[in-house]
């Protein structure tokens, strides 16, 4: 059912509480499309990253072949799964040289130790995590469209994935407001310039052409993450949880705020649902687990619900991914 209701799209957000199994999910996703052919990307947003630990390799900032599955029938092209785990830090390092390189080249060497001191404190400021991660998915998101057919989004968990998923708006909106006092800063300067020293104003219009340049190539690249993210066509939400009282509020909770951002929520996945045949007490949660599946399903009637099983030992590497993604389709 979870494989049927998620086909067709292109970008998957996996998100809920913290602990409910979404880096599992995830991957075992990634996994089931890839043994139909499917190239996919799975990419770790959360800073306590587990995708590497679920693999049993290592995962870095770059994309590394995870897994490489047989061609689904005769003809057809071998499905494979590559990971990324975001490192904001490193992102934020990228970020800030490139703007002190445009600022070393705009400025006038007098106020360059000025700009490096401000860059240094832009580096721990509020939210500049937050801005380096959404660079980072965006350029992902970008990466997926050209070389996956599938690029799958292992969020952490619900309160600081619903920041990331509201911020594209937010810096698209403050850009646009940065481009506008800028359009009335420069004709006021370049007035002011041609009157004082005529043909003064030629590197100042260079240097403001470049910042222009940039802004825009962050709009646009917001912007259509942005698109991206709220495309019912292209992108798909999956809410997971475990069937217990505080998951199961917090799922609901995070599917009213996806609502309000305009983000489609595509499947709500029960994840280790307890079976009914393995002893008195896990009969015993599955019947209390029922009634929180009930509770789910009845505020949120039209969107598919679907169970994961608990499974025994330990889920993690190739192997038992590609067990669980089978037992999934």
């Amino acid at each position: 059912m979870l494989l049927n209701t998620v086909s067709g799209l292109r970008v998957l957000f996996v998100g809920g509480k913290g602990g409910v199994g979404k880096t599992t999910v995830a991957s075992t996703l990634a996994v089931a499309r890839a043994l139909e052919g499917a190239r996919v990307l799975v990419v770790s947003t959360d800073p306590a990253h587990n995708l590497g630990h679920l693999w049993e390799r290592e995962v870095g900032d770059a994309p590394v072949r995870l897994a490489t599955f047989d061609a689904p029938a005769e003809g057809s092209s071998p499905g494979h799964v590559d990971g990324l785990e975001i490192d904001p830090r490193a992102t934020l390092d990228r970020h800030l040289r490139s703007v002190g390189e445009t600022m070393r080249r705009m400025l006038p060497e007098r106020m360059r130790p000025h700009a490096e001191r401000h860059l240094e404190l832009a580096r721990e400021a509020p939210g500049s995590f937050e801005s380096a991660v959404l660079e980072r998915i965006a350029e992902a998101a970008e990466l997926g469209e050209d070389e996956y057919d599938l690029i799958v989004f292992d969020t952490a968990p619900s309160g600081h994935t619903l920041r990331l998923l509201a911020l594209p708006g937010q810096l698209t909106a403050w850009t646009e407001t940065l481009l506008r006092n800028r359009d009335r800063s420069e004709r006021f300067s370049a007035a002011m310039q041609a009157i004082a020293v005529p043909g003064a104003e030629d590197s100042r219009q260079l240097a403001d052409a470049e910042l222009r340049r940039t802004l825009l190539r962050r709009r646009d690249r917001f912007e259509r993450l942005r698109a991206t993210v709220t495309d019912a066509e292209r992108t798909g939400f999956l809410l997971v949880f475990t069937p217990e009282r505080m998951p199961v509020a917090e799922t609901l909770e995070l599917a009213e705020s996806l609502s309000v951002l305009g983000v489609p929520l595509r499947a709500l996945i029960a994840n280790r649902r307890s079976p009914a045949d393995a002893g008195e007490l896990l009969a015993g949660r599955r019947t209390v687990e029922a009634a929180q599946l009930d509770r789910v399903a009845s505020a949120l009637p039209d969107v598919p619900l679907c169970e994961l099983p608990l499974v025994p030992g330990e889920l993690a590497g190739r192997n038992a991914l590609e067990a669980f993604a089978r037992r999934m389709g």
